[in-house]
């Protein structure tokens, strides 16, 4: 397809777009209760953690961890105590478990502890070194104070040195670093330019048809495939036609 027809047929649907329609029934709603940038961040990276599956269960679960929190994350994080855990250790959402949930927090506490931002931990000159960069202080045994991480929880933070294609952190950094109403915009030391987009079947799928991603196999190397001819409809601001390649998908398969 020209690449000004599917910047078109793009263009068109965000502006007939209903942002809010979408948070409502979207993970993202989970972060949107929330006002301090840290709740924020803890909200919305359990929230894109979780984000396999269907939608509902996706919320709910993420929902029934703040509930456990308190409603205040960044809080619970740093001052909960051993029987504050106690309900984390049932905890299932598909392979993520008690083990990775556990674990999840203990990291999260010393991040917090060393810095103000998860921000801070995406460090590297492009995407694919800051993700990896993130993956590498989430399970170093110097920064999070384990010798032995559990090596199941791997699997739930991508490493794009891997070729993964990272979806769940991409879309989690769209979340921080975008800033369209849809996206908070609350990080800024990484520029919307500099975001890769978020591949999954439904955005996939959509890439193909409008010429946009030729690679069949869903890994780094797609994705920065449909990030750099996303990045020539919009230079500045190129995955904010995630969410368009998404809903393209949706009303196919409706």
């Amino acid at each position: 397809m020209n690449p000004n027809k599917a910047k078109k047929q793009l263009d068109d649907i965000l502006n007939n777009l209903n942002p809010q329609d979408f948070i409502d029934n979207d993970p993202i709603s989970i972060p949107k209760r929330f006002s301090t940038k840290q709740d924020i961040e803890i909200s919305a990276f359990f929230a894109a953690t979780l984000a396999w599956g269907q939608r509902n269960t996706i919320i709910n679960n993420t929902n029934k961890l703040m509930h456990w929190m308190g409603e205040e994350p960044h809080k619970f994080i740093l001052e909960h105590s051993d029987s504050d855990l106690k309900a984390f250790e049932k905890f299932v959402h598909r392979t993520f478990n008690s083990t990775d949930c556990l674990y999840f927090i203990e990291v999260l506490k010393q991040f917090y502890l060393k810095r103000n931002s998860l921000e801070d931990y995406f460090v590297g000159e492009s995407m694919k070194e800051k993700i990896s960069y993130f993956h590498q202080a989430f399970f170093d045994p110097m920064t999070v104070g384990f010798e032995f991480p559990p090596m199941r929880t791997k699997k739930h933070i991508a490493n794009p040195a891997k070729n993964s294609s990272a979806k769940r952190l991409n879309m989690y950094l769209r979340w921080m670093v975008r800033n369209d109403g849809l996206d908070f915009g609350i990080w800024k030391s990484i520029k919307p330019s500099e975001l890769r987009c978020p591949l999954d079947v439904h955005v996939q799928r959509s890439a193909f048809h409008f010429g946009l991603l030729t690679r069949k196999q869903q890994d780094w190397k797609a994705v920065d495939e449909l990030s750099n001819n996303l990045l020539k409809l919009d230079a500045i601001d190129p995955i904010k036609y995630d969410l368009a390649l998404f809903k393209w998908s949706e009303s196919k398969m409706a």
